[in-house]
């Protein structure tokens, strides 16, 4: 029997996108001939990884994880091709697992939480393609993030999964009113998804290409140059108020702004709250979804 090494397994992986093991059974069922493990693969239905490698996963779900005390938590998106799958139970399981290890990792790259041992007993990555060649499309581990704080985390889900959201609070208090406030902001940045936490994050280089934009605005309203200057102030305020999370009105209670609120709660608990920072996720956001056009489809196959 020919010697498997691992050059040869790594090889049959990246063809077929199988898990190792697998591509190392296949090697040993054929002797170590490539081109027939690959065969072995694909009757067995677990090269489909591979097949679907060129698909668009736009779809999926989003799952955050929180430790029991709230001072560690993560979030992770899955993508699928396809709604349906992601309403699968397997899936949805897979996409726990996921956020569960996102917890517990010390990795900051996505490539090294790939290679984490999943509970299955195969790296992250090999479950994956496991669970691709049982689904039959192509799913994908996009993104993952980490908090880990003195203070306290909280974070909320929207839509079944479509949104998930994190906020690191800096605070001494340990108090539900602590976490009901984190909620809330959370809640906040998934329908407002503003840019920046508080006025000190915004970067001069977005003050003055906004200030340039409203400038062109005025003059081009045909306003007299001498109020354009006092209607870029007001209206470069106006935006302010919008892209970041502590100035914006409060979605519950339009009375008060998110800094407002977080003051409030603080009063309540006799503890200094500071929103740190926030993690929005949001499924398939900035993927290029492939618009189908069936009957061009269907078209195109009848000239061939």
């Amino acid at each position: 029997m020919a010697n498997i090494t691992a050059q040869m397994v790594k090889e049959l992986r990246e063809i077929t996108g199988a898990g190792m093991m697998d591509c190392k059974k296949a090697l040993q069922e054929v002797d170590g001939d490539t081109e027939k493990a690959i065969d072995v693969l694909r009757e067995k239905g677990l090269s489909k990884a591979a097949k679907k490698a060129d698909r668009i996963a736009a779809e999926g779900l989003v799952a955050i994880k929180i430790n029991s005390d709230n001072t560690v938590a993560s979030v992770v998106e899955v993508n699928s091709e396809t709604d349906f799958v992601a309403k699968n139970d397997d899936f949805k399981t897979f996409v726990a697992d996921t956020a569960e290890l996102a917890l517990n990792t010390n990795a900051t790259e996505l490539a090294g939480f790939l290679a984490e041992n999943h509970s299955s007993g195969v790296a992250l990555s090999d479950h994956l393609n496991n669970l691709i060649a049982k689904i039959g499309e192509k799913l994908d581990i996009r993104r993952f993030e980490k908090i880990s704080t003195n203070g306290q985390v909280a974070g909320y889900i929207h839509g079944g999964g479509k949104i998930g959201v994190l906020v690191e609070l800096d605070t001494q208090a340990r108090d539900e009113k602590v976490l009901a406030l984190g909620k809330d902001v959370a809640m906040q940045v998934a329908a407002m998804n503003p840019k920046y936490v508080s006025r000190d994050e915004v970067d001069a280089e977005y003050i003055a290409h906004e200030t340039e934009v409203l400038k062109q605005q005025a003059i081009n309203e045909g306003k007299p140059a001498n109020i354009v200057e006092k209607m870029v102030v007001g209206r470069l305020e106006k935006e302010l108020k919008e892209v970041c999370l502590l100035e914006q009105t409060f979605v519950k209670n339009p009375d008060l702004t998110v800094k407002q609120l977080v003051a409030q709660v603080a009063k309540e608990v006799g503890s200094d709250i500071n929103v740190v920072r926030v993690v929005r996720f949001e499924v398939g956001e900035g993927i290029q979804k492939r618009e189908e056009n069936f009957a061009e489809e269907v078209a195109k196959q009848l000239k061939n």
